[in-house]
């Protein structure tokens, strides 16, 4: 008998470690474990979507013939962690065999690999690139940008592809793309799925196994089976696909989705395959419900930057989640706990976070992380709270945005420059500064919008490292024809910014 594990985060019944068991005298082993519930304080919904998809699969291999020794969170047996039930298991039965599909965090390779026990690790194969064939494309290269390696990503899948051109004449239709959105009462929104009776019993669980972890468990209506999660599919191609393109980087107060697809935990998961998914976007826009634009802006999501991130994260190794090139130490504000903010922008987006687990790219890249990165808050601190609060965090693909595209802690591994703007992108891409205590247009004095003043500071602070980057000389040349004083107030007023910051006011 062999011990054939299934995380969490692996519920595809094609898995490399299903596929090389034998159902006749292998052991499928799952478990529930406090430790991957709290080593960052995870969202109350993500543990919950976890642990009831969890269930849903273990009751559909059992269903398929399989043997399967499930551990819940409650059962008294319980050791708490994944090399723990491992170790119970093997005892129970008499084997020293276990096969597992590779982990998508270094931890927990880490912890099977230190097991005292026959271990063969397979390959995740459930990605399209290889941590072998992403390595052999980045070698030798001095920079690695997701662009040409989604060019390769294309010829490989065939995707989008005319014989070896890309459709359309050209890989990448951004210009198309990003426009700001209105609001519309009539916007479909993405389905919600009412909890059945197993996942209304893990919902009970974890209100009582997590009460003080930050976020809202309660309305829950994520997807947990494959079913379900093929139904959100089906809503997207339908509903949201066609406008994705025009809406991707907009952000309303009143409108948390736009026409995002949410279903990156479910793809994270295992529920649905990033080939599948892409095929069907690739039908619709074949078909002629959706725009070129829209349809390779969401492919080059999943089979560019999704499988880049995490070919990035893999070959930078296990001490990527500490790099901190830039020296930021300010520890992270509270509002990103829900502490009060005057700040709209930032206070709506953590509402949403708390609320739903979710909060779309831009929201986390140019709203959070451009004010971490602008204020200098410890890169790290930055990387366990993405971790901790979205629904579809894991560490593979969370590390790489965060680290590289958000906080350029990696130096720039992932990105050529900074993702850092002045309040003016916010403005232009949102409704939020309508309604805010600070002016966006002010660049100085009381009312002064943050991000105006943070900006200066961050580029004056960093000049020796980005004055020559292509990127950004014009910004500073911006800068040195502003008149000396104005310079100093700025300058002036970032820094009792974030004085206040550090003394815990309600900035």
């Amino acid at each position: 008998m062999r011990l054939i594990l299934v995380l969490g985060d692996q519920l595809s019944e094609n898995l490399s470690a299903l596929r090389e068991a034998d159902k006749a005298t292998d052991l499928v082993v799952m478990a529930e474990v406090r430790a991957e519930g709290s080593y960052v304080p995870h969202h109350p919904q993500k543990i919950a979507l976890v642990l009831s998809a969890m269930r849903h699969f273990a009751e559909s291999l059992r269903e398929s013939g399989w043997t399967v020794a499930y551990t819940r969170l409650d059962d008294p047996e319980n050791s708490q962690s994944i090399a723990g039930e491992l170790l119970r298991r093997a005892s129970e039965h008499g084997t020293a065999k276990v096969v597992a599909t590779t982990p998508g965090e270094w931890r927990l390779i880490h912890a099977l690999r230190d097991l005292p026990l026959e271990l063969t690790l397979l390959p995740d194969d459930r990605f399209l690139c290889s941590q072998t064939e992403f390595a052999a494309w980045a070698e030798g290269r001095k920079q690695l940008r997701m662009e040409f390696f989604y060019r390769e990503m294309r010829r490989k899948t065939g995707l989008m592809m005319e014989g070896d051109q890309p459709a359309g004449g050209q890989w990448n239709f951004d210009h198309d793309n990003r426009k700001p959105a209105k609001p519309d009462l009539f916007r479909p929104r993405p389905p919600r799925f009412a909890p059945d009776a197993v996942t209304e019993e893990v919902l009970t669980l974890v209100q009582r196994e997590y009460p003080a972890h930050f976020g809202n468990l309660h309305p829950f209506g994520w997807a947990v089976t494959r079913a379900d999660a093929l139904a959100a599919l089906d809503h997207f191609i339908r509903h949201a696909l066609p406008t994705f393109g025009d809406e991707q980087d907009a952000m309303l107060r009143d409108d948390p989705t736009l026409s995002h697809a949410l279903l990156s935990p479910y793809l994270n998961l295992g529920l649905l395959s990033p080939l599948e998914i892409c095929q069907r976007v690739e039908e619709a826009w074949k078909a002629g419900h959706a725009p070129i634009n829209a349809a390779e802006g969401f492919i080059r999501q999943i089979i560019g930057w999704r499988e880049f991130v995490r070919g990035i994260y893999f070959l930078q190794g296990p001490d990527y989640t500490g790099r901190n090139v830039l020296g930021h130490h300010r520890a992270l504000p509270p509002l990103y706990w829900g502490a009060k903010t005057r700040m709209t922008c930032l206070s709506h987006a953590v509402a949403q976070t708390r609320d739903m687990a979710y909060a779309h790219h831009i929201q986390r890249l140019m709203v959070t992380g451009n004010f971490a990165l602008l204020a200098g808050v410890d890169p790290a601190q930055v990387h366990e709270w993405y971790l901790a609060v979205y629904v579809d965090a894991f560490e593979w693909v969370e590390a790489p945005n965060t680290i590289g595209m958000s906080q350029w802690a990696d130096g720039g591994v992932v990105g050529s420059k900074p993702y850092v703007s002045s309040g003016a992108y916010i403005d232009r891409m949102s409704d939020y500064c309508g309604s805010c205590a600070y002016r966006v247009k002010d660049r100085t004095g009381p009312k002064a919008c943050p991000f105006n003043l943070l900006y200066w500071h961050f580029l004056t602070r960093h000049r020796d490292r980005f004055a020559a980057n292509p990127r950004m000389a014009q910004m500073y040349r911006t800068w040195d024809k502003m008149d000396d004083a104005h310079r100093r107030t700025v300058l002036a007023e970032a820094e009792e910014f974030l004085a206040r910051l550090d003394a815990g006011e309600a900035v």
